[in-house]
């Protein structure tokens, strides 16, 4: 973790650990992973300041560190730290996040 405490994502990015949504119903019946879909959940783990508009404003994302987060179906880099897996998005790529 002591190399994920260093990284800052640039400009507009956000770095999410992702987490597959429950695969099974309050019943207790075990859903396949194709009915669930392809979007997955993440957890905000890092935040860059902000996207540079063209008159030198910067526009603040609009997530925070520990935000839970739906992903699009594609898409995001995969990074790699101490052996876990995370994903970089663009800020505007998100579809929502979760109310705490």
């Amino acid at each position: 973790a002591q190399a994920l405490k260093k990284f800052i994502p640039l400009f507009d990015k956000v770095l999410v650990e992702r987490f597959l949504p429950e695969l099974t119903t309050k019943g207790g019946i075990m859903l396949p992973e194709s009915a669930a879909g392809r979007a997955a959940e993440a957890t905000v783990i890092a935040v860059g300041p902000g996207a540079r508009k063209e008159n030198g404003n910067v526009v603040p994302p609009s997530v925070k560190v520990g935000d839970r987060v739906l992903l699009p179906q594609y898409g995001g880099t995969k990074v790699s730290f101490e052996e876990k897996e995370y994903y970089l998005f663009k800020d505007g790529d998100l579809l929502g996040k979760f109310e705490s």
